[in-house]
């Protein structure tokens, strides 16, 4: 993939960054705006809703200046601020959009040294075996297309006493992954949702049959791999369109795959602030707001109600169960 930005907003001291000069050359003939802080770019912010799609063909290059872990309970112990932020693929439902409103661009951080250094000292200092969710904030593998980060990563990771690292990915190009010496340290959970949500929800991103392919491919290179059926969203027909997908996996995975992956299944959040954006920037899109099935978490967030969020549970543990009698269930919520 060939990301070609509209422009390059940066802030002045990414030059002082090997990753920093790298993109600036790489990107040399983008226009360019200098910034102060890639956290408060008033010209984007000011921009309507209408145009988020455009808002996201430009790239922002800053440092990060946030370092702190949160607790995890899931695959992770650990949510680590890492690389970038944001995407620049178009999913309605995404929750970066919650945070950073119409800022859900890409923005990239040069200072990845100075990063994986934390985590690679907090691993090394814990009793226990401690695993690092690096992808929460943005796309690790669509980012490794630009950046090459996550190849880099993982080459300065695997020499390191302790610690495992983790990411999700709706993106298939994980050929630059498969050579690597990671020595069992990274585990890499593709999500997956049925094809017709794919295409009418999740924009830009790769297709179905990709991403089982990466997957297989993952497996044979000797990664640990999930798969993560997220986030469910519970359509008129929601029932056959996920029982369709699980199918595909069983058809469609290799043995090996088969015989060694997890699964995690999450159910859609939304907010009033994805309501706005998709009526302006997805004008001929489906809806995937369902006002009847859908409650109140939060200000302007919501969530499904408990009831259907109970019989979702129960479907994907009967369905996972029929077809993936063998593997983990992580959690489904």
């Amino acid at each position: 993939m060939i990301f070609k930005p509209n422009a390059i907003y940066f802030e002045k001291d990414v030059e002082n960054y090997e990753l920093g000069k790298m993109l600036l050359e790489k990107y040399k003939d983008i226009p360019k705006i200098e910034i102060e802080n890639h956290n408060n770019i008033e010209e984007m912010r000011k921009k309507e809703n209408s145009e988020f799609l455009k808002m996201k063909k430009n790239l922002i290059i800053g440092t990060r200046k946030t370092h702190k872990f949160v607790e995890n309970h899931k695959v992770s112990d650990y949510l680590v601020p890492y690389t970038s932020s944001g995407c620049i693929a178009s999913c309605m439902y995404c929750y970066l959009v919650c945070h950073y409103n119409k800022c859900a661009y890409m923005r990239l951080f040069v200072n990845r040294e100075e990063m994986l250094e934390k985590i690679i000292k907090t691993a090394n200092k814990s009793e226990k075996e401690l695993t690092f969710e690096i992808g929460s904030n943005s796309d690790l593998v669509l980012e490794n297309t630009i950046t090459g980060n996550l190849v880099w990563t993982i080459e300065n990771f695997k020499d390191t006493e302790k610690g495992k690292l983790t990411f999700p990915t709706k993106f298939a190009y994980v050929d630059d992954l498969l050579p690597l010496d990671h020595r069992h340290k990274v585990i890499i959970r593709m999500s997956v949702n049925p094809e017709y949500i794919i295409n009418n929800v999740e924009f830009g991103t790769s297709r179905l049959k990709e991403r089982v392919e990466a997957i297989n491919k993952l497996v044979e290179a000797d990664y640990e791999v999930g798969i993560l059926i997220a986030p469910v969203i519970f359509l008129e027909n929601w029932r056959e369109l996920y029982h369709e997908l699980i199918v595909y996996l069983q058809e469609n995975l290799s043995q090996k795959a088969k015989e060694k992956i997890f699964f995690e299944v999450i159910f859609m959040t939304y907010s009033y602030v994805h309501d706005a954006i998709n009526k302006e920037a997805f004008q001929n899109s489906i809806e995937i707001f369902d006002k009847n099935k859908m409650t109140g978490r939060g200000k302007g967030k919501y969530m499904y109600q408990t009831d259907i969020r109970k019989e979702g549970e129960e479907f994907f543990r009967q369905e996972l169960n029929q077809y993936f009698k063998d593997n983990k269930i992580w959690y489904i919520v």
